[in-house]
Parts: structure tokens; sequence; C-alpha cells
């Protein structure tokens, strides 16, 4: 029995309209993909809207092309990814890196089946949902603990400030901050998607059984900030939510949400809305 993947839905927003949207996503019928660019820091170095913008697109399309190649597994086409990425950097960028928190990075979570095993990859703060053909759900990442970090970071840098902790003076006065913690990603335990194939070897790991009938939803923090920073649904409801009504109710609900607490009183975060991504799939036989 050969399985297979099939689309049962999709969902990308963009934080803010005006701005390009960071997250991408991608899907063959073996392999699946969501990646969520860090936003930038500095001065863009490559051509397009932005730098994180290149690569969640780029590392989206080339996973599911060496995924399509078949050669090799999992790791090995998220590594290939990453030297394609490399290259294209190399070659487009205005100019090197004077520090590391100039380099593009990114979020992501990476799904593939092999015979009935789903093999899954991720990096920061993406993560995976499965339930399974007998209705037990399954959850992959890191989402809930580094959003919760992440909570405690911005209520610590916006203390005993004047401004409130989503407004943009926030983000400004302690870029210095952001910089020097982003200079650590990729030099010690805290890896993520980069343009270097070193990446590959650092991407955390699980494995998973799978039949025809399992559900799998793969999302960026974004759009999993519903369970993980607004509590409004459990992991199990999202997922049931997801399946029921689809993704735009979700979507409309996770923005007035957010419109509802524009500077981030109640939900201490640094940014009014976040880019949001998720991809719902069935597999099959």
């Amino acid at each position: 029995m050969s399985l297979h993947f099939e689309q049962l839905g999709a969902v990308s927003l963009p934080g803010n309209p005006p701005k390009p949207n960071e997250d991408s996503f991608g899907f063959t019928d073996q392999a699946a993909c969501v990646f969520d660019g860090a936003t930038g820091l500095g001065e863009q170095l490559m051509p397009g809207p932005s730098d994180a913008a290149w690569l969640a697109s780029f590392a989206a399309r080339r996973f599911c092309a060496h995924a399509t190649a078949g050669e090799g597994d999992i790791r090995d086409w998220i590594r290939a990814a990453a030297r394609d990425a490399e290259r294209s950097f190399l070659a487009l960028r205005r100019r090197p890196p004077r520090e590391n928190y100039e380099i593009p990075y990114a979020s992501a979570v990476l799904a593939a089946i092999a015979r009935d095993r789903l093999h899954i990859l991720w990096f920061g703060d993406c993560a995976l949902l499965m339930r399974d053909a007998h209705g037990k759900l399954h959850l992959f990442g890191d989402t809930f603990a580094k959003r919760e970090s992440e909570r405690a970071r911005v209520e610590k840098l916006s203390a005993n400030q004047k401004s409130r902790p989503a407004d943009s003076i926030v983000r400004d006065e302690f870029l210095p901050a952001l910089r020097a913690s982003r200079n650590y990603v990729n030099t010690a335990d805290e890896w993520l998607f980069a343009p270097d194939p070193a990446c590959a070897d650092h991407a955390k790991s699980a494995i998973a059984e799978v039949s025809d009938g399992s559900i799998l939803l793969l999302a960026s923090d974004g759009f999993l900030a519903l369970t993980s920073d607004y509590e409004r649904y459990s992991p199990d409801e999202l997922f049931d939510a997801v399946q029921q009504n689809g993704f735009q109710p979700l979507a409309e609900e996770l923005r007035a949400i957010e419109q509802a607490d524009p500077a981030g009183v109640k939900y201490p975060r640094f940014k009014t809305s976040d880019d949001a991504t998720a991809l719902l799939l069935k597999v099959s036989a």
C-alpha cells in the first residue's frame, strides 16, 4: 500500500497587508512544509519584498522540488534546499553580512511519508498536529514552549516603558537586544533554517506511524496563536474547528482578537498581528 498526501485546505495571511507575507508553504504527494521567515533586523540584502520572504518562499519551492526528485530522505531534501539557498544568497546579496543577525533565517516544519511512517523535522516555533485514524491527536514541535518564552521576553523588554508592548517604538528601542539575541542563532543550541546546508543536521525530528485517514495540520506560530497565545482553543478544539469549518472563520477570529488588542496589552507581543499560515492534509492510500 502506497500512502500519499491530499490537500484539504490552506491559508496564508500577512500580519500587515501592506507588508510582505514572510510565511510560505508547499506540498507534494509525499512531502509537505511550512516556513516562517524571521523578520529582518537590519538592512535588506536580497532583492524582492524582504529577505525573510525570499528565504521562506525559496525554501518551500526547493524542498518540494527535491522531494519530488526523490533522492535521499527528508533531511537530505532540506539540506539540498539550504544548499540551493546558500548559492542564491551568495550570488544575489548586495553585500556579505557583517553580523549573524543580517543573515535570513526561518522557522519551519517539514513532513514526509516513507511507507507507513511519517518523518517530521522542525526548526523554531512551527509545528505539526496529526490526528491519527483512531482519532488521537499528536503534537510535534516547540510552538507552545517557545511562545511562552517569547511572551515573557516581550513583557521584560517593555517593562517600565511608556510605550505598550506591540507599539513599534518598543521594537525600535530594543533593536540592539534583538540583534544581539539573533547573533547567537545557528551558533549553539538554537538552530533555524538558513542559507547554510549545515542547518539540516540540527533540525529536530520525530517519526510517527500513519495510515489511510490520518489528518495533518502544519502551521506557523502566527496561526497557532489561537491556541498558544490567545487560548481560544485547545489543540484538539482547533483541529476540530479546522476540519469542520475550514480556515476562513478561524482567520477572521484570529485577526479580530488581535485588532481588539492592537497594542498587545492583554496579549503581550511585538507585533499586532503575525503572518499566519496553515496547511491541512489527508493521508490516503
